[in-house]
């Protein structure tokens, strides 16, 4: 039987190359193009490998992702991104990835992360392979800290992307479900945090952190 495979990125192109390449050896399930929408589809279609974009829009591939390794467990999560930071591909693994792949990736490699996956094992491109294994080195307690994941709570996360994204107070309280003033609390816990002191200043802080695509 092939595996099960969902497709998520917010670009349209992407997606259709993406089917293309996978579905002889595999079953796409289905796509989407935004995080909430993919945290919703993987509890319904419970597909054995996610492949997913980090830059999406109302929720995040990382935040998605942890919410899924929490949902739906059994899934595999490989990430196919733009984003070579160490950094990045760190936060994809703690989130719980088992691959990391760039979209200049040779095709080949998409093949090879998703039976690694399924055998339980991890995959890294070798494109930045190298650097993360030198940041994994020379990384310390303090520079953990430094990670988006240890400095703010889901929630909060979930607020910084949605204000970053230009939402409004209201729209943002009528996706989380939750009370305006809940929203307004979350957004100035986080700046308090973050020592931040505009909405230019949170827009900023999750562009450089991936939390959006913006």
């Amino acid at each position: 039987m092939k595996p099960r495979v969902l497709l998520a990125d917010d670009h349209s192109i992407l997606l259709a190359g993406l089917r293309r390449l996978v579905e002889e050896d595999c079953e796409v399930v289905g796509t989407v193009e935004d995080g909430r929408a993919l945290v919703e589809a993987a509890q319904r279609l419970k597909p054995d490998v996610i492949l997913l974009d980090i830059s999406m829009p109302l929720l995040n591939g990382l935040d998605a992702a942890r919410q899924i390794k929490k949902l739906v467990p059994e899934s595999k999560l490989i990430v196919l991104t733009m984003h070579a930071s160490p950094t990045y591909a760190t936060e994809a693994f703690h989130a719980g990835a088992s691959g990391y792949l760039l979209k200049r990736s040779a095709d080949s490699e998409l093949g090879e992360a998703i039976r690694a996956s399924l055998r339980g094992q991890f995959y890294l491109t070798p494109l930045i392979a190298k650097d993360v294994l030198s940041s994994f080195l020379a990384s310390s307690s303090s520079q953990d800290h430094a990670r988006p994941s240890a400095t703010l709570t889901p929630r909060q996360r979930e607020v910084l992307q949605l204000v970053a994204e230009g939402r409004g107070t209201k729209d943002i309280a009528q996706l989380l479900h939750v009370s305006v003033k809940t929203v307004e609390f979350h957004k100035f816990r986080i700046m308090q945090q973050l020592n931040l002191h505009t909405t230019a200043d949170l827009v900023k802080y999750a562009v450089t952190h991936g939390l959006t695509s913006l």
